[in-house]
């Protein structure tokens, strides 16, 4: 048996017997060396540390920190509330202020999990007390918060940048836009054809204008991070990495002075959680690093190129064929290990066949996100799950109508490149 064997076999067995995917990764990669005698406790040690030493890696923890600090400001229950006050009296108003407060939080958070555990929770739970069927105020939920990764701040599309070094990521957050305001307006209108069809009049009661300007008042300092993000770095007065930190800065000025729901008794939680969540990343992409370098060791990157170039697809051909690899993979594999160990095999053949890397990693990030809404593996999934105390089979089917309507959002992406290069263009971050 050779290395190449032993490293896949590994991998598949510790991931049907349930071992998390870091390990199952790392497991696999240190068996592959043991097995070709090439193993040095160094070598392990430089692997997983080379692969976080990157200083844009460091975006990561900071824009994590930022969502927190919003998060206990409790900023996202402001912006629950704005979105119910905005358009909550009309038939399926809540199922609107569901879509409309994802697509904020999106600018917020970055995470498709957070939202959902979140501000997910409160809408669902406002949805239930409505009277909406509680399989579609999860189903929606659970659509709805995987536009987080795909609008700016994203950290699955800063990773993915550290991977392929032939997009930047501002280029990527402006890449994601226009992918993620369809998204959302496709869920708009499925819940307005669904509102209509199933007669939901779960009305709110109208607010007069002094509340909703109350509101909107309180919401609008957290409705300019991502402005002031993709503003900052636009103009070169920060780089991405540094765009995290004003991030977060931003967002403890905002919670503790302007709003004042911050207390200073909550920022040590606060760090603590952030350092939690921050660890899952790191040791998620150092445990990918030793796997992604015994792919490059064994060759099976250029093997796997060599034949998919050898088939002579035209660009569309193998955006088709990429993509159904990428929903198969997806079915088994997170977000985030999945971009480390498939972008450096794909990319490059992308690449080779004339395809444009920002439209070729908005295909793959908005394939993979569209996973965690898809059993067996889908994360969003669980997380709604254990949130609303339904079986998983049974939100699986809830979730259906929203995930095909994504798919044809994603199909639209396949289809026409200029949804995810228009505003790359424009501002000049094309390849």
């Amino acid at each position: 048996m050779n290395m190449t064997a032993v490293l896949v076999i590994v991998f598949v067995v510790t991931l049907l017997a349930g071992v998390p995917v870091s390990m199952a990764m790392g497991g696999a990669g240190l068996a592959s060396l043991l097995w070709g005698g090439q193993v040095s406790p160094m070598l392990v040690a430089q692997r997983l540390f080379s692969g976080l030493d990157s200083f844009p890696m460091m975006a990561i923890p900071f824009f994590i920190l930022a969502a927190e600090l919003m998060t206990g400001g409790r900023i996202t229950d402001l912006l629950v509330k704005f979105a119910c006050r905005l358009i909550g009296n009309v038939r399926g108003g809540l199922g609107y202020a569901n879509v409309i407060m994802a697509i904020f939080m999106a600018g917020i958070s970055g995470s498709a999990l957070a939202d959902a555990a979140g501000p997910g929770s409160v809408i669902i739970r406002m949805m239930r007390q409505a009277g909406y069927p509680v399989g579609y105020a999860a189903g929606l939920t659970a659509a709805s918060s995987i536009i987080a990764p795909i609008i700016p701040p994203s950290i699955i599309m800063v990773v993915y940048a550290l991977t392929d070094n032939s997009v930047s990521v501002i280029g990527m957050f402006m890449a994601g836009i226009v992918p993620g305001l369809l998204l959302g307006v496709s869920l708009l209108t499925l819940n307005w054809w669904i509102a209509k069809r199933e007669n939901f009049t779960f009305p709110l009661p109208r607010p007069s204008w002094g509340t909703f300007l109350l509101s909107s008042w309180k919401v609008f300092p957290a409705a300019l991070m991502p402005l002031i993000i993709l503003g900052g770095i636009h103009s070169g007065l920060f780089t991405p990495t540094e765009a995290s930190a004003v991030a977060a800065v931003y967002a403890f000025v905002v919670g503790r002075f302007v709003i004042g729901t911050l207390s200073i008794k909550q920022v040590p939680q606060i760090l603590v959680t952030t350092a939690l969540m921050s660890s899952v990343v790191m040791i998620v992409v150092s445990m990918a690093t030793i796997f992604a370098y015994m792919l490059t060791v064994l060759q099976i990157p250029q093997s796997v190129s060599q034949a998919i170039v050898s088939l002579d697809l035209p660009p569309l051909g193998l955006l088709i064929v990429v993509s159904l690899f990428l929903l198969i993979c997806g079915l088994f594999l997170d977000t985030l290990p999945a971009v480390i160990i498939l972008v450096p095999i794909l990319a490059p053949v992308a690449q080779a066949a004339g395809i444009n890397p920002l439209h070729f990693a908005m295909v793959v990030i908005l394939n993979l996100t569209i996973g965690m809404i898809t059993p067996p593996v889908g994360g969003v999934l669980f997380v709604v799950s254990v949130v609303t105390k339904m079986p998983l089979f049974t939100l699986a089917r809830a979730v259906m109508p929203m995930l095909i309507t994504e798919l044809v959002v994603f199909v639209l992406i396949v289809l026409f490149p200029g949804l995810s290069t228009w505003l790359p263009n424009l501002f000049g971050y094309t390849h």
